[in-house]
Protein backbone atom coordinates (compact mmCIF):
# COMPACT_ATOMS: atom_id res chain seq x y z
CA UNK A 1 0.00 0.00 0.00
CA UNK A 2 1.20 3.50 -0.84
CA UNK A 3 1.86 5.15 2.51
CA UNK A 4 1.38 8.60 1.02
CA UNK A 5 -2.22 7.85 0.09
CA UNK A 6 -2.97 7.04 3.74
CA UNK A 7 -1.25 10.20 4.93
CA UNK A 8 -2.79 13.04 2.89
CA UNK A 9 -1.72 15.65 5.38
CA UNK A 10 1.91 14.69 5.38
CA UNK A 11 1.81 14.28 9.14
CA UNK A 12 5.46 13.28 9.14
CA UNK A 13 6.50 16.88 8.55
CA UNK A 14 4.99 18.24 5.34
CA UNK A 15 3.60 17.27 1.98
CA UNK A 16 6.02 15.15 -0.06
CA UNK A 17 6.46 16.84 -3.48
CA UNK A 18 7.53 13.54 -5.07
CA UNK A 19 4.40 11.74 -3.90
CA UNK A 20 2.26 14.72 -4.90
CA UNK A 21 3.82 14.81 -8.38
CA UNK A 22 3.30 11.09 -8.86
CA UNK A 23 -0.35 11.18 -7.82
CA UNK A 24 -1.11 14.33 -9.80
CA UNK A 25 0.26 12.89 -13.06
CA UNK A 26 -1.34 9.50 -12.53
CA UNK A 27 -4.77 10.98 -11.84
CA UNK A 28 -4.60 13.41 -14.75
CA UNK A 29 -3.51 10.62 -17.12
CA UNK A 30 -6.38 8.41 -15.91
CA UNK A 31 -8.92 11.12 -16.75
CA UNK A 32 -8.00 11.20 -20.44
CA UNK A 33 -9.48 8.62 -22.81
CA UNK A 34 -7.72 7.67 -26.06
CA UNK A 35 -10.49 9.22 -28.14
CA UNK A 36 -10.00 12.50 -26.28
CA UNK A 37 -6.56 12.86 -27.84
CA UNK A 38 -7.15 11.22 -31.24
CA UNK A 39 -5.79 7.76 -30.39
CA UNK A 40 -7.59 4.50 -31.25
CA UNK A 41 -9.61 2.93 -28.46
CA UNK A 42 -8.66 -0.72 -27.99
CA UNK A 43 -11.77 -1.38 -25.92
CA UNK A 44 -11.78 -4.49 -23.79
CA UNK A 45 -8.03 -4.99 -24.12
CA UNK A 46 -7.27 -1.87 -22.05
CA UNK A 47 -6.21 -2.50 -18.45
CA UNK A 48 -6.14 1.14 -17.33
CA UNK A 49 -9.06 3.60 -17.10
CA UNK A 50 -7.31 6.30 -19.12
CA UNK A 51 -4.20 6.71 -21.22
CA UNK A 52 -1.29 4.34 -20.85
CA UNK A 53 2.08 5.77 -19.92
CA UNK A 54 3.46 4.94 -23.34
CA UNK A 55 0.57 6.76 -25.00
CA UNK A 56 1.11 9.85 -22.89
CA UNK A 57 4.86 9.74 -23.57
CA UNK A 58 4.16 9.50 -27.31
CA UNK A 59 1.87 12.53 -27.19
CA UNK A 60 4.44 14.52 -25.21
CA UNK A 61 7.36 13.49 -27.44
CA UNK A 62 9.45 11.93 -24.64
CA UNK A 63 10.65 8.40 -24.01
CA UNK A 64 8.47 6.04 -21.99
CA UNK A 65 11.32 5.53 -19.51
CA UNK A 66 11.70 9.29 -19.00
CA UNK A 67 7.97 9.83 -18.44
CA UNK A 68 7.80 6.80 -16.13
CA UNK A 69 10.54 8.26 -13.93
CA UNK A 70 8.67 11.55 -13.81
CA UNK A 71 5.40 9.90 -12.85
CA UNK A 72 7.25 8.02 -10.13
CA UNK A 73 8.08 11.39 -8.62
CA UNK A 74 11.57 11.93 -10.01
CA UNK A 75 11.33 15.43 -11.44
CA UNK A 76 14.95 16.41 -10.92
CA UNK A 77 16.45 18.33 -13.83
CA UNK A 78 13.27 18.16 -15.88
CA UNK A 79 13.24 20.99 -18.41
CA UNK A 80 10.58 23.62 -18.91
CA UNK A 81 10.09 22.34 -22.47
CA UNK A 82 9.32 18.81 -21.27
CA UNK A 83 6.91 20.05 -18.63
CA UNK A 84 5.19 22.20 -21.24
CA UNK A 85 4.87 19.22 -23.58
CA UNK A 86 3.42 17.01 -20.85
CA UNK A 87 1.00 19.75 -19.82
CA UNK A 88 -0.21 20.01 -23.42
CA UNK A 89 -0.56 16.24 -23.72
CA UNK A 90 -2.57 16.09 -20.50
CA UNK A 91 -4.60 19.14 -21.56
CA UNK A 92 -3.89 20.91 -18.30
CA UNK A 93 -5.38 24.27 -17.42
CA UNK A 94 -3.06 27.19 -16.68
CA UNK A 95 -3.44 26.55 -12.95
CA UNK A 96 -2.74 22.83 -13.37
CA UNK A 97 0.30 23.61 -15.54
CA UNK A 98 1.66 25.92 -12.84
CA UNK A 99 0.95 23.28 -10.19
CA UNK A 100 2.83 20.65 -12.21
CA UNK A 101 5.83 22.97 -12.41
CA UNK A 102 5.75 23.64 -8.66
CA UNK A 103 5.69 19.91 -7.92
CA UNK A 104 8.34 18.91 -10.43
CA UNK A 105 10.72 21.71 -9.53
CA UNK A 106 10.00 22.79 -5.95
CA UNK A 107 11.82 25.91 -4.87
CA UNK A 108 14.95 25.23 -2.87
CA UNK A 109 14.19 27.67 -0.08
CA UNK A 110 15.57 27.42 3.40
CA UNK A 111 12.83 27.08 5.96
CA UNK A 112 12.06 30.27 7.76
CA UNK A 113 10.19 30.45 11.05
CA UNK A 114 6.53 31.26 10.61
CA UNK A 115 5.42 34.62 12.02
CA UNK A 116 3.06 34.32 14.95
CA UNK A 117 0.30 35.95 12.94
CA UNK A 118 -0.11 37.22 9.42
CA UNK A 119 -1.84 40.53 9.06
CA UNK A 120 -3.23 42.73 6.35
CA UNK A 121 -1.27 45.96 6.17
CA UNK A 122 -2.95 49.13 7.48
CA UNK A 123 -3.56 50.59 4.02
CA UNK A 124 -5.57 47.51 3.02
CA UNK A 125 -7.64 47.79 6.19
CA UNK A 126 -8.34 51.43 5.37
CA UNK A 127 -9.35 50.40 1.87
CA UNK A 128 -11.77 47.85 3.29
CA UNK A 129 -13.33 50.48 5.56
CA UNK A 130 -13.71 52.86 2.61
CA UNK A 131 -15.70 50.23 0.68
CA UNK A 132 -18.85 51.03 2.63
CA UNK A 133 -21.35 49.33 0.29
CA UNK A 134 -19.21 46.38 -0.88
CA UNK A 135 -18.68 43.19 1.17
CA UNK A 136 -14.92 42.66 1.08
CA UNK A 137 -12.18 40.85 2.96
CA UNK A 138 -8.50 39.96 2.72
CA UNK A 139 -7.62 36.27 2.66
CA UNK A 140 -4.10 34.94 3.10
CA UNK A 141 -2.24 31.66 2.90
CA UNK A 142 -4.14 28.53 3.87
CA UNK A 143 -7.49 30.37 3.37
CA UNK A 144 -6.96 32.49 6.51
CA UNK A 145 -9.30 35.49 6.80
CA UNK A 146 -7.05 38.38 7.77
CA UNK A 147 -9.30 41.46 7.61
CA UNK A 148 -12.84 42.36 6.58
CA UNK A 149 -15.27 45.25 6.51
CA UNK A 150 -18.73 45.88 7.96
CA UNK A 151 -20.52 44.69 4.84
CA UNK A 152 -18.65 41.38 4.94
CA UNK A 153 -19.91 40.99 8.52
CA UNK A 154 -23.45 41.74 7.38
CA UNK A 155 -23.31 39.13 4.62
CA UNK A 156 -21.08 36.35 5.95
CA UNK A 157 -21.34 36.73 9.73
CA UNK A 158 -19.40 37.91 12.72
CA UNK A 159 -15.90 36.56 12.13
CA UNK A 160 -14.65 38.76 14.98
CA UNK A 161 -16.53 36.54 17.45
CA UNK A 162 -14.39 33.59 16.42
CA UNK A 163 -10.95 32.78 17.84
CA UNK A 164 -8.27 33.83 15.30
CA UNK A 165 -7.36 30.23 14.45
CA UNK A 166 -10.97 29.55 13.42
CA UNK A 167 -11.12 32.48 10.98
CA UNK A 168 -10.32 30.17 8.12
CA UNK A 169 -12.54 29.56 5.11
CA UNK A 170 -11.60 25.90 4.66
CA UNK A 171 -12.22 25.10 8.31
CA UNK A 172 -15.58 26.90 8.28
CA UNK A 173 -16.77 25.35 5.02
CA UNK A 174 -16.09 21.78 6.12
CA UNK A 175 -16.54 21.94 9.89
CA UNK A 176 -19.35 24.48 10.39
CA UNK A 177 -22.75 22.97 9.48
CA UNK A 178 -24.24 26.45 9.10
CA UNK A 179 -22.12 27.00 5.97
CA UNK A 180 -24.21 24.41 4.15
CA UNK A 181 -27.21 26.66 4.74
CA UNK A 182 -25.39 29.85 3.75
CA UNK A 183 -24.04 28.66 0.39
CA UNK A 184 -26.74 27.49 -2.02
CA UNK A 185 -24.13 25.55 -4.04
CA UNK A 186 -22.17 24.34 -1.03
CA UNK A 187 -20.64 21.45 -2.98
CA UNK A 188 -19.05 23.85 -5.48
CA UNK A 189 -17.77 26.07 -2.66
CA UNK A 190 -16.18 22.99 -1.06
CA UNK A 191 -14.56 21.91 -4.33
CA UNK A 192 -13.15 25.39 -4.90
CA UNK A 193 -11.78 25.61 -1.38
CA UNK A 194 -9.89 22.32 -1.69
CA UNK A 195 -8.55 23.34 -5.10
CA UNK A 196 -7.21 26.60 -3.63
CA UNK A 197 -5.51 24.70 -0.80
CA UNK A 198 -3.99 22.23 -3.28
CA UNK A 199 -2.54 25.14 -5.26
CA UNK A 200 -1.09 26.56 -2.06
CA UNK A 201 0.34 23.16 -1.11
CA UNK A 202 2.13 22.92 -4.46
CA UNK A 203 3.84 26.24 -3.84
CA UNK A 204 4.65 25.52 -0.18
CA UNK A 205 4.96 21.75 0.36
CA UNK A 206 7.10 22.30 3.45
CA UNK A 207 4.55 24.50 5.25
CA UNK A 208 3.82 22.73 8.58
CA UNK A 209 0.78 24.88 9.34
CA UNK A 210 -0.78 24.00 5.99
CA UNK A 211 -0.03 20.32 6.57
CA UNK A 212 -1.65 20.56 10.00
CA UNK A 213 -4.77 22.15 8.50
CA UNK A 214 -5.03 19.47 5.80
CA UNK A 215 -4.50 16.81 8.44
CA UNK A 216 -7.23 18.20 10.69
CA UNK A 217 -9.74 18.46 7.84
CA UNK A 218 -8.83 14.99 6.54
CA UNK A 219 -9.57 13.49 9.95
CA UNK A 220 -12.76 15.42 10.61
CA UNK A 221 -14.39 15.51 7.16
CA UNK A 222 -14.86 12.58 4.80
CA UNK A 223 -15.95 15.03 2.11
CA UNK A 224 -12.66 16.89 2.42
CA UNK A 225 -10.68 13.62 2.16
CA UNK A 226 -12.54 12.67 -1.01
CA UNK A 227 -12.00 16.05 -2.66
CA UNK A 228 -8.35 16.25 -1.58
CA UNK A 229 -7.63 12.90 -3.25
CA UNK A 230 -8.79 14.31 -6.61
CA UNK A 231 -5.77 16.65 -6.81
CA UNK A 232 -7.81 19.46 -8.38
CA UNK A 233 -6.18 22.90 -8.38
CA UNK A 234 -7.53 26.37 -9.05
CA UNK A 235 -6.50 30.00 -8.68
CA UNK A 236 -8.85 32.53 -7.09
CA UNK A 237 -10.21 34.75 -9.83
CA UNK A 238 -13.90 35.67 -10.17
CA UNK A 239 -17.34 34.13 -10.28
CA UNK A 240 -20.87 34.14 -8.93
CA UNK A 241 -22.03 33.00 -5.50
CA UNK A 242 -25.59 32.36 -4.40
CA UNK A 243 -26.18 32.76 -0.69
CA UNK A 244 -29.17 31.90 1.49
CA UNK A 245 -29.14 34.74 4.02
CA UNK A 246 -31.38 34.35 7.11
CA UNK A 247 -32.48 37.99 7.09
CA UNK A 248 -32.91 38.97 3.45
CA UNK A 249 -33.28 35.63 1.71
CA UNK A 250 -31.36 34.52 -1.37
CA UNK A 251 -28.53 36.71 -2.68
CA UNK A 252 -26.85 36.39 -6.05
CA UNK A 253 -23.49 38.12 -5.82
CA UNK A 254 -20.64 38.47 -8.28
CA UNK A 255 -17.16 38.28 -6.80
CA UNK A 256 -13.72 39.38 -7.92
CA UNK A 257 -10.34 38.55 -6.41
CA UNK A 258 -7.35 40.90 -6.64
CA UNK A 259 -3.72 40.46 -5.61
CA UNK A 260 -2.62 43.65 -3.80
CA UNK A 261 0.72 45.04 -4.94
CA UNK A 262 3.55 43.69 -2.82
CA UNK A 263 1.36 40.96 -1.27
CA UNK A 264 2.13 37.76 -3.14
CA UNK A 265 0.25 35.59 -0.65
CA UNK A 266 -2.82 37.71 0.05
CA UNK A 267 -5.95 38.39 -1.98
CA UNK A 268 -8.58 41.10 -1.71
CA UNK A 269 -11.99 39.56 -2.42
CA UNK A 270 -15.00 41.76 -3.18
CA UNK A 271 -18.69 40.96 -3.71
CA UNK A 272 -21.33 43.02 -5.47
CA UNK A 273 -24.78 42.66 -7.00
CA UNK A 274 -26.01 43.71 -10.41
CA UNK A 275 -27.40 47.23 -10.33
CA UNK A 276 -31.17 47.34 -9.83
CA UNK A 277 -31.43 43.65 -8.93
CA UNK A 278 -33.24 42.29 -5.84
CA UNK A 279 -29.84 41.30 -4.47
CA UNK A 280 -28.63 44.90 -4.77
CA UNK A 281 -31.62 46.07 -2.73
CA UNK A 282 -30.98 43.31 -0.17
CA UNK A 283 -27.36 44.44 0.17
CA UNK A 284 -28.54 48.01 0.69
CA UNK A 285 -30.87 46.86 3.48
CA UNK A 286 -28.11 44.81 5.13
CA UNK A 287 -25.80 47.81 4.95
CA UNK A 288 -28.32 50.11 6.63
CA UNK A 289 -29.06 47.59 9.37
CA UNK A 290 -25.34 47.04 9.97
CA UNK A 291 -24.22 50.67 9.72
CA UNK A 292 -23.08 50.89 13.34
CA UNK A 293 -21.43 47.48 13.56
CA UNK A 294 -17.64 47.34 14.03
CA UNK A 295 -15.45 45.91 11.28
CA UNK A 296 -12.73 43.36 12.11
CA UNK A 297 -12.62 43.99 15.83
CA UNK A 298 -14.07 42.39 18.97
CA UNK A 299 -17.72 41.38 18.80
CA UNK A 300 -20.35 40.68 21.39
CA UNK A 301 -21.11 36.97 21.95
CA UNK A 302 -24.78 37.79 21.41
CA UNK A 303 -23.95 38.19 17.74
CA UNK A 304 -23.59 34.42 17.43
CA UNK A 305 -27.36 34.02 17.26
CA UNK A 306 -30.24 33.04 19.49
CA UNK A 307 -28.68 29.89 20.91
CA UNK A 308 -25.20 31.39 21.37
CA UNK A 309 -23.65 28.93 18.94
CA UNK A 310 -24.42 30.46 15.58
CA UNK A 311 -27.39 28.18 14.91
CA UNK A 312 -30.01 30.85 14.45
CA UNK A 313 -30.41 34.46 13.31
CA UNK A 314 -30.32 37.23 15.92
CA UNK A 315 -33.50 38.48 17.49
CA UNK A 316 -35.28 40.84 15.13
CA UNK A 317 -36.22 44.33 16.22
CA UNK A 318 -39.66 45.87 15.86
CA UNK A 319 -38.94 46.76 12.23
CA UNK A 320 -38.08 43.17 11.33
CA UNK A 321 -34.34 43.88 11.05
CA UNK A 322 -31.63 42.83 13.48
CA UNK A 323 -31.75 44.32 16.93
CA UNK A 324 -29.17 47.05 17.67
CA UNK A 325 -25.66 45.76 18.22
CA UNK A 326 -26.32 42.27 16.89
CA UNK A 327 -24.77 40.56 13.89
CA UNK A 328 -25.59 37.31 12.14
CA UNK A 329 -23.00 34.55 12.38
CA UNK A 330 -23.57 31.78 9.83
Amino acid sequence: MDEHRDDPAGARGGLDPRAELSEFLRIRRARLKPQDVGLPDLGRHRRVPGLRREELAQLAGVSVAYYTRLEQGNGRNVSTEVLDAIARALRLSDAEHAHLTHLARPGRRARRPEPRSRQARPALRQLLDAMETVPAYVVGRRSEILAWNRMATAVFGDWGALPPQERNWARMVFLDPAQRELFVEWEQKACDMVAYLRMDAGRHPDDPALSALVGELSVKSEEFRTLWARHDVKEKSHGVKRLRHPLVGELTLLWESFRPAGEAEQSLVTYFAESGSPSAEALRLLGSWNADAPADGPRTPAARGRDGHGNGPPEAGASGGPSPGSDYLP
